[in-house]
């Protein structure tokens, strides 16, 4: 059996690495000159181990021409593993706890993954906001709301950091968590207007994620690669406002390459930075007006199992009555009530802004607020006393 017959045997990745040394390896293999992921998981496949595949590199690169090649020295793997721990980041492998599950699936999975912050929100379902640098007013409102709205529901928001949709839907998902996908290295807040929403991030339970090396500053060629992680790791891509040759395009198609759903906002077609999108809505993709278009495409989230107390077929016996005696147990007094007041205004501004004019039934906006409905009945009759909002027949629901 050849060589290369070996190493077509199987199309699954190797298994992360077990050890440290391996770990270390495997590192240094990808940051070698002209290894990229393509490149570095065949090498992988062929000899077995990252550190056969360091061994064969340079007689690798003579048969292909390269000349006077050198592996990636130890101490550069060693300055980024240090950069790394000065940061507080954590280097995630493919296979392991904290890598997204949506981004293993790709073709071109990243082997690497460096995490600072918290890596829960890479394991929960997500959604990506992309569109222009140069957002309009009302494409800056859209991103905000469609953040919040998919925040509400409980899916996490993911962008590039970049100005514009990127950022203002990480700045509308800070409480219900966002992942920011970096074109340089983690350490590297680009731009740098963004250095505060990428520090808020990380410290309020977000993640900022890269697969480049410590310290490397964005180039132009990274963002396309970066792109396809921004798409990979969601389930759906949302581009609120984009010109017809954008980054936020090149996003989209890595999004169909990966079978993801493609969603665009519709503009004007006259305003040069919806052309894009109306160009992916005449395309095929799914015009979108909300977060709630956007869950009826995806479906509801699976529910977290609860765990609940069964009801006794029989009355219980209180501890002081005697058997066989006469007279009803004693019911307990209800809990007092808990919400303070600023948690009954946060849910009253979530059940405003999924309200509108168009009615909505009570029992879907219950579900997109993932609220008990004990919880949000009271809240509906607060503000319908108040006259903000309007019941109709039917159980229908909406703005006053």
């Amino acid at each position: 059996m050849t060589e290369n017959s070996k190493s077509s045997s199987s199309t699954h990745p190797p298994l992360p690495p077990t050890t440290e040394e391996d770990r270390f390896d495997r590192l240094r293999l990808l940051r070698s000159r002209r290894v990229g992921v393509a490149t570095y998981w065949r090498l992988l496949a062929e000899h077995g181990s990252a550190s056969a595949a360091l061994e064969a590199l340079p007689g690798v690169a003579a048969a292909a021409g390269v000349e006077n090649y050198s592996i990636c020295p130890e101490g550069v793997v060693q300055a980024e593993i240090a950069a790394a721990r000065r940061h507080g980041a954590r280097l995630v492998c493919l296979g392991e706890a904290g890598y997204p599950p949506l981004l293993a699936e790709i073709d071109d999975p990243p082997p690497f993954l460096w995490v600072a912050g918290d890596t829960a929100p890479l394991m929960r379902p997500a959604v990506a906001l992309v569109g222009a640098r140069n957002a309009s007013s009302l494409g800056t409102r859209m991103a905000r709301a469609l953040a919040q709205g998919l925040g509400a529901e409980g899916r996490v928001v993911v962008s590039g950091l970049a100005r514009g949709v990127d950022a203002a839907a990480h700045q509308a998902a800070l409480d219900t968590g966002t992942v920011a996908v970096m074109a340089g290295g983690v350490d590297i807040l680009y731009p740098s207007e963004n250095t505060r929403l990428g520090e808020e991030i990380r410290a309020r339970g977000g993640a900022l994620v890269s697969e480049h090396a410590m310290g490397l500053q964005p180039q132009a060629r990274h963002f396309p690669a970066r792109n396809r992680i921004v798409s990979g790791i969601s389930a759906a891509i949302v581009v609120v406002e984009a010109a017809a040759k954008s980054g936020s395009l090149i996003t989209a198609r890595c999004a169909l390459d990966q079978g993801r759903e493609v969603l665009a906002v519709p503009g004007h077609p006259l305003d040069a930075r919806a052309a894009g999108c109306n160009m992916l809505i005449r395309d095929g993709a799914r015009l979108i007006r909300n977060a709630e278009d956007v869950a009826e495409v995806l479906g509801p989230l699976p529910q977290p199992e609860t765990r609940q107390q069964s009801l006794p077929l029989e009355p219980p016996v209180a501890q002081d009555a005697q058997p066989g005696a006469d007279h009803a147990p004693t019911i307990p007094a209800p809990p007092p009530e808990t919400r303070t007041l600023q948690e009954t205004a946060q849910l009253h501004r979530l059940i405003l802004d999924r309200l509108g004019p168009a009615p909505l039934a009570e029992d879907q906006l219950i579900r997109d607020l993932a609220a008990p409905s004990d919880a949000v009945a009271p809240a509906l009759t607060d503000l319908e006393i108040d006259g903000r909002i309007r019941r109709q027949p039917g159980g229908l629901l909406s703005l006053s």
